[in-house]
Formats: structure tokens, C-alpha cells, sequence
């Protein structure tokens, strides 16, 4: 996002008595390897909401839309518009980078195919939303031009190794001369969905950016809902018989 006219970002250490699988990342990439593929062979609708608040916490400008999404069984996504954007920004404005952690960062799938791009630790475990998980922080290994990664943390189910939570934000911030485009931490949250695969349910984030200009608070929701199953099956075929290490 940019201002018309970094946030610090960390975490808690947390302790645990237990440790995790020397593999976690590789066992966490597999299932989320998976979950990409199943969620190809569905089609869903994302409902945007950016939301400018004021000093007072009075909201300002806004910006909503609504499209439906669908993937081809290659992983393809299509996307149609549902009907009319509304744009009151008067503050910020939404750049190419925002549209892209919307649809690759945000969701967050750290597959087989991402895993090589981040430095995975650790953190311990926690009970979240009564599953035990596993949590990790993940951090890009190095951004080059054009990427758009994620730094945070993420909450993994030990029972299968499902990713069920994502908190942090897209990387990197932009600085150029002339030009600041800055961008929020948020929380992924899922759902769990037939066949035992978590999918994204809603991203939220109620973040200030800190322009030079000036901070400006933002506040965003982005809502995946009535996910419905279409086309052929398609043939998984990983080795699901990772074993932790």
C-alpha cells in the first residue's frame, strides 16, 4: 500500500517441553503440498474489505470487492469480478504488490515447491483452537526483485502436520525514491474441510503503517467462503509415509 500525501514486527518465544520432528519443515511442506491440490479442485468466493480509520477509530475511505475464484487441476487460477468494486481511499491506494499477497501471500502455502525460498525454526508448542500444534517461524532466505514472501509464524497440527493458522507479513516493504509502499501484518485463519485438508477461511489485520508522510491505520478482511467441489478427481501421488525424524 501506498500513502498518497516498519512496523515492528516480532514475535514471543514460546517454551515447550516437547520437541518437534528434526523434518518439520519438509513433513509441514508435504501436507501443504497436498492441501494445494486439494483446494485446486475447488471453486470459492473471496470478498475484500479495506477499511482507512481515522485518529478517533472513525472509519474513512474503503475499498471492497468480491470475486469468485476456481483453479484448474494444473493449480491455475481464474478469477471473475462479482459485481462493482467500491474505491473511497483517500489515504492509501492499493499497488500490484497488495493484489498479489492477496492472492499468494496471504492464503499462505508453504509447499514443496516455496520451502526452498525460507529459513524454518521451531518455537515450541501451544494449544490453539483446542488442536495441539506445533509452531514455526519461517523467514525468506533472501528477497530478490519482484518476490513477494512471507516472514511470521505459523501453527502446525501435530496430529497430520496441517497448517491451521498464519500470523506475520508479505516481504519485502518497498522503499524507492519518491516511492513507499508498505504492507500489514495479518492473521490467516482456516477451516477444516472434507478429507481432513485445512483451508483459508478469513484473513484479517488491524495495523498501522508507518509512512514518512505520516502512519496511517488500516484495517482488512478477506473472507473465503462457499467452497464447492467441481470437476475430476485429481491423482495425488507424493509419499505420504514421511515418518518424523
Amino acid at each position: 500500500m501506498r500513502s498518497f500525501a516498519p512496523h515492528c514486527v516480532f514475535f514471543t518465544l514460546i517454551c515447550c517441553a516437547a520437541d518437534p520432528p528434526a523434518n518439520i519443515a519438509r513433513l509441514a511442506a508435504d501436507r501443504e503440498t497436498l492441501t494445494e491440490y486439494a483446494r485446486a479442485q475447488y471453486l470459492y468466493k473471496q470478498a475484500v474489505v479495506l477499511e482507512e480509520i481515522g485518529k478517533n477509530g472513525a472509519k474513512g475511505g474503503e475499498y471492497k470487492e468480491q470475486r469468485e475464484v476456481i483453479f484448474s487441476p494444473t493449480g491455475e487460477r481464474t478469477e471473475r469480478l462479482v459485481g462493482k468494486t467500491w474505491n473511497s481511499l483517500a489515504l492509501i491506494r492499493l499497488t500490484d504488490e497488495d493484489f498479489r499477497d492477496i492472492r499468494e501471500v496471504q492464503p499462505m502455502l508453504l509447499t514443496k515447491e516455496t520451502l526452498r525460498l525460507y529459513k524454518v525454526e521451531a518455537r515450541g508448542d501451544e494449544v490453539m483452537d483446542s488442536i495441539d500444534c506445533w509452531v514455526v517461524s519461517i523467514k525468506p532466505r533472501q528477497l530478490l526483485d519482484g518476490q513477494r514472501l512471507f516472514e511470521g509464524l505459523l501453527w502446525i497440527d501435530k496430529s497430520d502436520y496441517s497448517t491451521i493458522r498464519s500470523e506475520g507479513r508479505a516481504m519485502p516493504q518497498i522503499f524507492k525514491r519518491k516511492e513507499e509502499n508498505l504492507f500489514p501484518r495479518f492473521t490467516t485463519l482456516r477451516k477444516k474441510m472434507q478429507g481432513g485438508f485445512w483451508f483459508p477461511a478469513v484473513t484479517f489485520s488491524d495495523d498501522t503503517l508507518q509512512f514518512s508522510s505520516g502512519p496511517v491505520r488500516q484495517r482488512l478482511k478477506i473472507t473465503y467462503s462457499d467452497y464447492q467441489r467441481f470437476g475430476a478427481e485429481i491423482n495425488i501421488k507424493f509419499d505420504t509415509e514421511v515418518k518424523p525424524e
